[in-house]
């Protein structure tokens, strides 16, 4: 969330509110006040997805984002993720996947042609890593080209034959963390992922 509100300070815009279903993960709203954002919860529909009537009423150019957790704390795909990609970027607000629940749609639909435009995988969810809290959780994002500026720092870089650590990023938000974080937690990731390999994370999603 402090990656979206650089981007939309830089261009001027000083958003204040993020909208939140009443079926997303429960961290979602205090993610968004820990930013300084007012958060406004959204009532879900009777078939327990996104009540779209209600989002289009919420919608104006002070909302800076959705935080939308799909599949849902209920279980339920929203089914209408697209169109509500849609309503949030034709106010200029910007869409963010709560991916607490990925483990079962990898492999088989990518977040990015549902619209979003920052995705939070939850490690320890879907790639068989530590939790966090008294172990070493670790909480890496995905986002699109245009929010690439604002990543904090370091930011990994393939230099040639070798990689090394990128600093100069006047636009990036800063360290979000001392040190570099638990970084062995993302070699755990990486390993769980080589060694199921595609058609394994694809069977871990069907199963889940």
């Amino acid at each position: 969330m402090l990656i979206i509100k650089a981007h939309q300070m830089k261009k001027g815009e000083k958003r204040t509110k993020v909208l939140v279903p009443d079926s997303a993960h429960g961290t979602n709203l205090a993610t968004a006040k820990m930013c300084g954002y007012r958060v406004v919860e959204l009532k879900s529909n009777p078939k327990g997805q996104v009540d779209l009537k209600l989002l289009e009423e919420a919608l104006d150019k002070d909302v800076a984002a959705f935080m939308l957790t799909n599949p849902n704390t209920l279980g339920l795909f929203e089914e209408n993720v697209v169109r509500i990609s849609e309503m949030v970027h034709r106010v200029g607000g910007l869409l963010y996947l709560d991916g607490a629940n990925i483990n079962a749609i990898m492999g088989y639909a990518r977040p990015r042609d549902m619209g979003f435009d920052v995705v939070h995988p939850n490690l320890h969810n879907t790639f068989s890593t530590p939790h966090g809290r008294c172990c070493p959780g670790s909480g890496p994002i995905f986002v699109t080209e245009e929010l690439e500026p604002y990543l904090p720092v370091p930011v990994v870089e393939r230099r040639g034959g070798h990689y090394a650590l990128d600093y100069d990023r006047p636009l990036s938000i800063g360290r979000v963390k001392a040190f570099y974080g638990n970084f062995n937690v993302l070699v755990k990731a990486l390993a769980y992922i080589l060694a199921m390999g595609a058609e394994g994370l694809k069977q871990a999603s069907f199963d889940a």
